[in-house]
């Protein structure tokens, strides 16, 4: 039996080797099994923290900026600032998806660290070089060119009062259209990787419509917000890069009040147009945007939210020096603002007089460090405090991981 045994197993290897012999003996190449890609497999992951103190040198705690920084004053200490991941990708020759939450969202002063959807939209391409798209859902409303601009990317700390107030946390629910030629959104695509502090690709033309009463926030009129902005990346033949925009939405916005706000009103006019200039820093740079409109504000004379006239900007010179692998850009902002804030309470009433002088340094491509000296004079009213103007400095420190 053991004889037995021991021929069965030779015969089988004897058959098998030869098998082989002859499949690697033929002259017909291989094929190569094609398997397609799962649609989970085309999307990739990336994020960013930032994590903030402010209140080194400070010298007046009553000194607060709800909308930039609520760590700012009184009561402030270490802030996880944002806490983002994103997942985006191709899903298909014509659709792309990018979806952001934020894990560290400060929805209130009693709550930090919250968890809320930033982005969740789809580029729907409408034909095969996707120069012309349809963007649906929760994204960036097209007005300014430091509201498009990543926080991973921006200088300053925080977006400036005057252009960041039309569109708080600078994203609304809606359908954008956008157009721009291939070579120029591989341009926009650029000014992003090569660490130019570019905008990102929101097209060379953009209109939408979107709901109006900003993020997260259940629309409250039943009348879309109509939005349109052009701007152009010009090149010159010093490699040089500028960048104009011009851009303008109109709607109406529902405000919430405090219960001494006299108005019987909630729905108030609510418009804009604004003009940017950006001169790359190649190695130096100026940004500059200004903007102009109508829309609610608290009156401290009558105790109510009464439609008005506002104005403001900001300038920001800059310059981008490498130092051995990596980058220090130091920089000087000032920034005026006369006008209400529709997202506050009230619409609050704001006057905003800041200078920033501040620098960032940026190791490899995995972590900066900016530091911020503030110069400011606020007056921010409302019904509950129709008389405030506070005045300060403070040293402001932020580290960025990327990852």
């Amino acid at each position: 039996m053991k004889t037995f045994q021991g021929l069965f197993v030779l015969m089988t290897l004897y058959v098998i080797s030869s098998t082989t012999f002859a499949q690697n003996s033929t002259n017909e190449p291989k094929k190569e099994v094609q398997t397609s890609k799962k649609w989970y497999d085309k999307i990739s992951l990336r994020g960013y923290a930032q994590v903030r103190y402010n209140r080194l040198l400070e010298t007046n705690e009553k000194l607060k900026c709800e909308q930039c920084d609520r760590s700012w004053g009184e009561n402030g200490g270490f802030f996880i600032r944002r806490g983002r991941l994103i997942f985006s990708g191709d899903i298909s020759d014509k659709l792309y998806i990018y979806i952001q939450p934020d894990f560290a969202s400060n929805v209130s002063n009693s709550f930090q660290h919250s968890f809320q959807l930033r982005d969740a939209y789809f580029d729907l391409a409408l034909d095969s070089k996707k120069e012309y798209r349809l963007r649906i859902g929760q994204s960036k409303v097209p007005y300014g060119f430091e509201n498009m601009q990543s926080s991973q990317n921006r200088l300053s700390l925080d977006r400036a009062d005057p252009t960041n107030s039309p569109v708080s946390n600078e994203r609304d629910l809606g359908v954008f259209f956008y157009w721009a030629k291939a070579e120029i959104r591989k341009r926009f695509a650029y000014l992003v990787s090569s660490g130019l502090k570019g905008s990102g690709d929101y097209g060379v033309f953009a209109f939408g419509l979107y709901n109006g009463q900003n993020a997260n926030k259940a629309e409250q009129n039943n009348q879309p917000h109509i939005v349109s902005r052009i701007t152009y990346p010009f090149k010159l033949k010093s490699g040089q890069i500028i960048e104009t925009s011009l851009q303008a939405y109109t709607g109406k916005f529902v405000i919430e009040k405090n219960a001494k706000n006299t108005t019987t009103n909630t729905s108030y006019i609510d418009r804009r147009v604004a003009a940017s200039l950006i001169v790359y820093p190649q190695p130096l740079g100026i940004q500059a945007e200004y903007n102009i409109g109508e829309g609610p504000e608290f009156n401290p004379t009558t105790m109510a939210t009464e439609v008005k006239k506002l104005n403001g900007g900001y300038a920001q010179i800059m310059y981008r020096q490498k130092v051995g692998e990596n980058h220090i850009t130091p920089f000087v902002k000032y920034q005026y603002y006369n006008g209400g804030k529709k997202h506050e309470i009230d619409a609050r009433r704001y006057i905003v007089k800041d200078l920033e002088i501040g620098a960032e340094w940026q190791l490899k491509d995995y972590f900066e460090l900016t530091a911020i000296y503030t110069i400011s004079d606020r007056i921010f009213e409302d019904a509950a405090l129709p008389d405030n103007e506070q005045k300060g400095n403070l040293l402001r420190l932020q580290a960025q991981f990327n990852f």
